[in-house]
């Protein structure tokens, strides 16, 4: 267990390091005061541009903003978010494949799942922690300007998004078993993110997907009531599960 907390303790301090994490801080809780800052802006800059846009045709009327306004650039910020941290991390098992030193923390007695274990959960820690973040800067501020109160299951909704997110690092993981460059785990989450997608534009089965656990909009409106996301939250940690226990098998096959 001390090598286990040895390397995963390494994880967090090569981050560190590095300057991503300080990078990734700084864009989350940059992405967090933006999300209700444009809210709060967004009349102001209409009504800067009504004059110009009249000369076209274009009649500005006056536009009101609320709790869910803010909540709608939270969301449409997220995909951004989550896409930076894919490529600010997607090297974190190629990287040392190609310096060869997981060859040397074998020799001093860690086993490959622990490796695979600690990289893994420290991807999960950070994502969250950043997640986190930027969620509570959000939540903070559109209390400040505006009643929470109009949002429903506000709560629940960035949990399930939160757990797409997950989703997307077990594939990441699962991709950086048998990959040798970072390309690779790239491709390959990107191509199982478009895979979800082309799937989820079949009624029948979108609401089975990991995808379909991002239109927290409509559950903040009302539109979808809580239950009907349960069975995509069901297969969602059925297929992180899935893909963890494949990443583990491909680990262990793999040559160093």
């Amino acid at each position: 267990m001390k090598t286990f907390y040895a390397f995963f303790k390494k994880e967090q301090l090569e981050m560190l390091r590095t300057g991503r994490l300080l990078v990734l801080i700084i864009l989350f809780a940059l992405f967090g005061i933006m999300n209700p800052a444009i809210a709060k802006l967004t009349p102001w800059m209409l009504q800067s541009l009504s004059g110009s846009m009249a000369e076209s045709g274009i009649i500005i009327t006056n536009i009101a903003v609320n709790a869910l306004t803010s909540w709608t650039q939270f969301y449409k910020n997220l995909p951004i978010a989550l896409l930076i941290f894919v490529l600010m991390t997607s090297a974190i098992f190629t990287a040392e494949y190609q310096k060869g030193t997981l060859v040397l923390v074998l020799t001093k007695g860690l086993k490959r799942t622990k490796i695979l274990a600690a990289k893994a959960l420290t991807l999960l820690v950070v994502w969250t922690g950043l997640y986190y973040l930027c969620y509570f800067i959000t939540l903070g501020y559109t209390a400040f300007y505006w009643d929470n109160g109009i949002a429903q299951h506000v709560g629940l909704a960035a949990g399930l998004y939160l757990l797409f997110g997950i989703w997307v690092l077990s594939v990441m993981v699962l991709c950086s078993a048998p990959a040798s460059a970072n390309t690779g785990v790239l491709l390959g989450t990107g191509g199982a993110v478009l895979a979800v997608y082309l799937l989820g534009l079949l009624p029948n089965v979108a609401p089975y997907l990991p995808l379909y656990l991002t239109q927290s909009m409509s559950l903040l409106t009302g539109t979808l009531a809580p239950g009907a996301m349960a069975r995509a939250a069901g297969v969602t940690v059925g297929l992180i599960a899935a893909n963890t226990a494949a990443a583990v098998l491909l680990f262990q096959k793999r040559s160093l």
